[in-house]
């Protein structure tokens, strides 16, 4: 088994990945103010809680978006395991490709991850929908090439923009958006944001398609994922393991390489 961590802007998944799409996941909240031994102690806490011991840890691979805290986590996966992460990056050996690309470094790592995920996972072409602080829309085409896609603003963040931004309008939750003609505000709100994204996505994925010239598999992820992917016309599947199981592939992929590289 390997320990897997996914470091978003919200939420920091640590994950167990082992065989057979053996996979434990538990979410902390993404905290700059965090030392390396808070975060160490979140790893612990994941392990204890679950019964696992870290002999049974023969690796780890971390998949970050927010720079200030890749050094920090890594440093705190050192502390539990005493072995070195491996750190996503566009230099991987991987299944896809990201030849289309000038500047490839510049590809988020979680999308790396999602792609990869997808193109081993699903049949191509397919387009990967991840619901977090953002959410975002890429495709892998049939030959594995990772093609690019776009971004929208995440569904929480859309909520809470609309509440600090106006005098009279709350906070909300995103569960079951209801009727789209409404009299209540939050009920207006709440429709408008699940529904919006819903259909956004929709039309996106249908543009998409448009521009390949083929229909794609289409799979979301994300914590966000269950507020809106029910409500698209689309059918999509959600499949909460992806980014779990595109490091874990990524992980065999590199391992020999990397610790080669480690015992130099």
């Amino acid at each position: 088994m390997i320990l897997a961590i996914d470091m978003g802007n919200s939420n920091i998944k640590i994950g167990i990945v082992g065989e057979n799409d053996y996979v434990i996941e538990e979410r902390v909240t993404t905290a700059y103010e965090k030392t390396s031994l808070e975060y160490a102690s979140d790893i612990m806490s994941v392990l204890d809680f679950h019964d696992l011991k870290k002999k049974d840890i023969s690796g780890a691979i971390i998949s970050s978006v927010v720079p200030p805290l890749t050094g920090i986590v890594t440093t705190a996966v050192r502390k539990v395991l005493n072995l070195e992460p491996m750190i996503v990056s566009s230099d991987m050996k991987m299944d896809i490709a990201l030849s289309k690309f000038k500047y490839p470094k510049g590809i988020g790592a979680d999308l790396i991850v999602g792609a990869q995920a997808a193109f081993k996972e699903y049949t191509t072409p397919c387009i990967v929908i991840n619901m977090g602080t953002a959410t975002t829309v890429t495709v892998v085409d049939s030959d594995g090439e990772f093609l690019g896609g776009s971004i929208m603003p995440g569904m929480k963040q859309s909520a809470n923009s609309l509440a600090s931004s106006t005098a009279i309008l709350p906070e909300i939750d995103l569960d079951k958006p209801g009727r789209v003609i409404s009299r209540d505000t939050v009920q207006c709100m709440r429709s408008g944001i699940v529904y919006g994204i819903a259909g956004g996505i929709d039309t996106i994925i249908e543009k998409a398609e448009q521009e390949l010239g083929k229909k794609c598999n289409v799979v979301a992820c994300g914590g966000m994922a269950r507020f809106a992917i029910p409500y698209c016309k689309r059918s999509i599947v959600i499949d909460e393991k992806l980014l779990m199981k595109g490091l874990m592939r990524l992980y065999e992929l590199n391992k020999d390489s990397f610790n080669k590289e480690c015992r130099a």
